[in-house]
């Protein structure tokens, strides 16, 4: 197999609960395992349209998203290759504003889209509870969607190396402040009311 790049991505807004599962569960990736060169794990958050050139360079793909699939919530559900477009075209999935449907379709109408494509999603219990972290629920579904994510980079000939819980020194893929740790403690709290 040849060394092709891979994106591993996880896309959504952490100031919507679940809505951030995706960022969280490419955190989570970051924080235990180490990867080669050739892999990129990538906060992708709500940026839409400006993950295009990121997808348009990986030969492989996998996104973790929070997916209204009509599904019980906390239900993980796997979607690859020729599934994740059709899927698309056929219904509104991602809860962002901008959605990565729209990223993947332009990719694919300019010929310049990922070899494999891989959709981790789980089913959010909630999105609108601004300011909440992941519920849960949600938040012990990450260790099923790594599992699923690293089987996947297995077969594509990539073993990360675990980094037993050294992570000093370790490059950040969040800023510190944004840590589920922090975020979960309270670090990120509402804006006083007042005058100002």
């Amino acid at each position: 197999m040849t060394q092709e790049s891979i994106l591993v991505l996880g896309i959504g807004n952490l100031l919507w609960a679940d809505e951030g599962f995706g960022v969280r569960a490419v955190e989570e990736l970051h924080r235990r395992w180490h990867f080669p060169d050739r892999v990129t794990l990538m906060d992708g958050g709500t940026q839409g349209f400006n993950l295009l050139p990121h997808v348009q360079a990986a030969r492989r793909m996998i996104v973790f998203d929070a997916i209204d699939y009509g599904l019980e919530p906390g239900t993980i559900k796997v979607l690859a290759n020729e599934q994740v477009p059709r899927f698309l075209r056929a219904k509104k999935l991602s809860l962002h504003q901008t959605g990565f449907q729209e990223v993947l379709a332009v990719a694919e109408l300019i010929e310049n889209f990922p070899l494999e494509l891989v959709l981790i999603g789980v089913q959010p219990l909630g999105i609108e509870d601004y300011g909440a972290s992941l519920n849960p629920l949600i938040k012990e579904k990450i260790p099923t969607a790594l599992a699923i994510a690293l089987s996947w980079l297995q077969r594509w000939g990539c073993t990360p190396e675990s980094r037993n819980g050294e992570v000093e020194g370790m490059a950040l893929l969040l800023p510190a402040t944004l840590s589920m740790d922090r975020f979960d403690a309270g670090a990120l709290s509402p804006a006083p009311t007042g005058s100002y």
